[in-house]
């Protein structure tokens, strides 16, 4: 039989290593990877611009998250604070949002593994490689939070030098100016085809979606807070070292891509990345960066299990979900709100195969959205924090607090606004309303029915 403890206290087996790494594989999906041609397509050379801009506030955003996380370091994440501080409500809301958010990310990722492989293996049924996956994937979050630490540190490490070759090779070929299989590498590249802004304001706008996306998930490290072994000092080792992760990782490598080819020779067909190793004679580019996509797509789901996991448990803690789900294995792990996420999501890869193609990005438009949300929620609790406790946390103060804090709310309304009279997210802007809409509805029943 379990112990109270077991039953109340998640395993502090996360290290510092395993933080910075599960940061950093929340800060780089496979929109960098793979959808970054069709951004670079609408914006130009300005998306440089919109991931400096983007990655900013995220920076603050992650500043405010982690101050709520040090100030209380018994909170095992972010959506213990919106209870304190918006009520149980808003935690039932966003807690559940946020699990949405993960769960419709997670399936667009799996399904992709089963594509990635047959790249390889074209004879391969495409459902056979996201089933294994799913299952050696739930089956090491099982052992312990360790474990899934180690995984998720291997996964972002391939990522992470798949990045810094390209920013390396991109440098060099600019500044030795270098002929490629289709124009001259340099810097000049950048201002040479119609200037920084060669779609307008308009197009400048609307990478910001897309930039958006590329972020969304690197709020997850405020999930780790209950299972790191030193939090005061890994969260903000982690947070701070946030504005180099943007720099190389997302500025770095669009300055390096269009560098090597006017962005207006950048094709949307294949990745960037392969285009610039391809243009120098890589041979095998293609499965290189295949490999590369397939193991960012395997973290993200990784990622997901660990985040869905947790917000369930938190939810469970605060009696917003049945408390059934807060149970703990022996390994400190919550062991029944993984096996729930991970059934979700496995009747959603069953039933991707019967879902037209538009519909995932449909999909994963109200989950970026949903996110935004969730990061304006925190934001409120930030300042809402700082209001009962004005000295706030003295070793990890949110720098400009509360301007920083209303600028940051500012842009991120900006987001959802530009995305609500945007002709191509607007269906899913009203969707991802609705569901706030019915989520509260559904609160005040469960209300209603407790106090019957």
């Amino acid at each position: 039989m379990q112990t109270t403890k077991q039953q109340k206290t998640l395993s502090r087996s996360l290290k510092s290593r395993h933080i910075q790494m599960i940061a950093i594989g929340g800060a780089i999906g496979t929109g960098l990877f793979l959808g970054s041609g069709s951004a670079i397509h609408t914006s130009g050379p300005s998306i440089i611009l919109s991931y400096l801009i983007v990655g900013i506030f995220c920076f603050l955003l992650m500043r405010a998250i982690g101050e709520l996380l040090l100030s209380d370091t018994n909170k095992h994440s972010f959506l213990d604070f919106v209870k304190v501080y918006l009520g149980d409500r808003w935690e039932f809301v966003t807690g559940w949002t946020y699990w949405f958010c993960w769960i419709s990310l997670a399936m667009a990722d799996l399904t992709a593994t089963g594509i990635y492989i047959k790249y390889w293996f074209p004879s391969v049924p495409q459902w056979l490689p996201p089933l294994i996956i799913l299952l050696c994937l739930f089956a090491a979050n099982m052992v312990n939070v360790g474990l899934f630490g180690e995984m998720e540190s291997w996964f972002s490490m391939i990522k992470v030098v798949a990045i810094i070759l390209l920013v390396v090779v991109g440098v060099l070929l600019a500044l030795f100016h270098v002929k490629t299989s289709s124009s001259t590498a340099s810097f000049s590249n950048l201002v040479s085809n119609g200037g920084f802004f060669p779609t307008g304001a308009h197009g400048f706008l609307m990478s910001f979606q897309m930039v958006v996306f590329a972020f969304v998930g690197i709020e997850m490290v405020g999930l780790t807070a209950g299972e790191t072994d030193n939090p005061e000092l890994n969260l903000p080792k982690a947070i701070n070292s946030l504005p180099i992760r943007i720099g190389l990782f997302y500025v770095g490598s669009m300055i390096a891509v269009m560098s090597v080819y006017p962005w207006n020779k950048i094709t949307t067909t294949a990745s960037p990345f392969v285009q610039v190793f391809s243009g120098i004679g890589v041979i095998g580019a293609a499965g290189i960066l295949n490999f590369v996509v397939l193991t960012a797509a395997i973290s993200a789901t990784n990622s997901c299990l660990f985040s869905t996991s947790r917000t369930m448990y938190a939810l469970s803690m605060g009696g917003n979900a049945s408390s059934f789900l807060n149970r703990l294995g022996r390994n400190g792990v919550p062991n029944i709100a993984l096996n729930f996420s991970t059934a979700f999501l496995l009747i959603i890869v069953v039933l991707n195969y019967f879902i037209p193609a538009g519909v995932f990005n449909l999909v994963s438009s109200v989950s970026t959205i949903n996110f935004v949300i969730v990061w304006i929620v925190l934001l409120i609790v930030h300042l809402k924090y700082r209001k009962a406790n004005p000295k706030g946390v003295k070793a990890f103060k949110m720098p400009g607090y509360p301007i920083a804090d209303y600028i940051s709310l500012a842009f991120f309304i900006f987001i959802l606004g530009f995305l609500l009279i945007s002709t191509s997210t607007r269906v899913a802007m009203v969707i991802s309303l609705v569901s706030i809409i019915t989520m509260l509805v559904v609160y005040q029943l469960t209300q209603v029915k407790k106090t019957r």
